[in-house]
């Protein structure tokens, strides 16, 4: 199988399991975080359907997934006020989440080796790079989720600091 066709289906899998992860999600924030997340794997999917017909692919289309999320972080913002108390399924959905991600994140990178062209190249590293943000994104809510304290300590720590020390 050719690293386009694969590349598919890692896409289809991911579009198929973040649809049930969000439909199985109780928390709205953590709905439109899946939801969100799908849409970009519905894009990739498509994308390299795209690539594989070989019809011309424009790379700085692309959005980034930071961007959404923080829509969905300030559209959810009275949501995320409320205790959000993670259910066991929600917190492995985000471990499996994470997984899928880097795995992605290590075809891609293999793929963008292999390939021929330069914009086939530009391709896969952009989408390392989304996959990436997927990664930090589901990343930076396991950790909320795990220890909410320590999560905010961390990310507000040049607030309390004055300013950060690797800055």
């Amino acid at each position: 199988m050719n690293a386009i066709k694969i590349a598919i289906k890692t896409e289809t899998d991911a579009i198929a399991f973040y649809k049930e992860a969000a439909e199985k999600t109780r928390h709205p924030f953590g709905k439109k975080m899946f939801f969100a997340i799908m849409e970009d794997e519905i894009r990739h999917h498509e994308t390299f359907k795209c690539l594989l017909q070989g019809l011309d692919i424009k790379v700085h289309d692309f959005t980034s997934p930071m961007e959404k999320i923080k829509t969905v972080f300030e559209e959810s913002r009275d949501d995320l006020l409320e205790k959000i108390e993670a259910t066991t399924d929600e917190m492995e959905a985000l471990k499996i989440a994470m997984q899928m991600e880097k795995e992605s994140i290590d075809l891609y990178k293999q793929i963008s080796k292999e390939v021929k062209t330069p914009k086939e190249r530009s391709l896969f590293e952009k989408l390392v790079e989304e996959e990436q943000q997927h990664y930090d994104i589901l990343s930076n809510t396991y950790f909320f989720l795990s220890d909410s304290g320590s999560w905010f300590m961390w990310e507000e720590y040049s607030i309390i600091d004055g300013g950060t020390p690797w800055a």
